[in-house]
């Protein structure tokens, strides 16, 4: 199968390039990187401006599967720029991707969405049927997936995979927090009592290859660990697997002193069920966080 990957040189991108090539596919990763560390006979780089139609279009019509993981980084200070920033990152392109479909050669079509689309929550379980939040962030992704949706005018079959928070070892959350937690100055996020929805890197590699091949999986699914725990739980569970005190929380007024509305982010979360993927018959890898943590924090743990 020849899968097209727009973000494939980004943190879930290249791993998830990996994993399609290990599994013997034909992969072209498309972004804005001019270099990719990632080699193999079977790999392909387009580096460009996918926020612009162009030549890099034509792969798509030719592609036997299209996943759109491209988007910037929400882990920065949201200044009114850097939010137009964030919508353009994700709309233009995901438009631009859905225009170059083909309508006369039907394709499955992966767009990344995120369980920000739920907005705060508080303790209520959120699987797939819960209405989207009145944030920047849910507004952001309701955006987003409407992009995607449009995909299906030229006959794609439409899966929107909301993302938990992916913890691997070369990139997101989880190497944010290392050092300081490794210093032994790690703790929870304000009270710590917000719900962290975590998905370990495999589970969701292994979750997306599994919504590319099920003929039958379209729509909405959350991606996200089954065992969702609380901040502090999280805090407490990173700093024991290893060996350190998570003792040193950080106050909310600070985190949104420091990084303003995203911060405010970071103190909310959501209690995320994934469903639709249990349904569907996928099974977990890694359903509880400790054996995750373990996995992750050892030589062979995941990128």
């Amino acid at each position: 199968m020849k899968v097209w990957i727009s973000g494939g040189t980004g943190f879930v991108g290249s791993a998830l390039c990996r994993a399609l090539l290990a599994a013997g596919h034909e992969v072209t990763a498309a972004g804005s990187r001019p270099v990719f560390s990632l080699t193999h006979p079977r790999l392909t780089h387009v580096s460009a401006d996918l926020s612009i139609p162009g030549l890099w279009q034509d792969g798509i019509r030719s592609a036997d599967a299209v996943i759109n993981l491209a988007g910037r980084s929400i882990f920065r200070y949201w200044t009114a720029a850097y939010k137009r920033s964030l919508a353009r990152s994700r709309l233009k392109v995901t438009a631009n991707m859905a225009d170059a479909l083909d309508p006369e050669r039907p394709v499955p079509f992966i767009s990344a969405s995120a369980v920000g689309f739920y907005g705060p929550g508080r303790d209520d379980i959120l699987d797939e049927n819960a209405p989207a939040g009145g944030d920047f962030l849910s507004g952001l992704a309701v955006d987003w997936e409407n992009a995607a949706q449009a995909a299906a005018r030229h006959n794609a079959r439409v899966i929107i995979a909301r993302f938990g928070i992916v913890l691997g070892k070369n990139g997101g959350a989880l190497k944010r927090m290392l050092p300081s937690f490794r210093l032994g100055l790690g703790g929870p996020l304000g009270s710590g009592r917000q719900w962290f929805p975590w998905i370990h890197m495999n589970d969701l590699i292994r979750a997306l290859i599994f919504l590319l091949e099920r003929d039958a999986a379209k729509g909405a699914y959350n991606l996200a660990a089954p065992a969702p725990v609380r901040q502090k739980e999280f805090a407490r569970s990173l700093g024991r697997a290893l060996g350190r005190p998570a003792v040193f929380p950080a106050p909310g007024f600070v985190i949104k002193t420091v990084m303003g509305e995203m911060g405010g982010m970071l103190l909310t979360g959501q209690r995320i069920f994934p469903r639709r993927l249990l349904a569907d018959g996928f099974q977990f890898s890694f359903p509880e966080l400790a054996p995750a943590l373990a996995d992750l924090l050892t030589s062979g743990g995941a990128s």
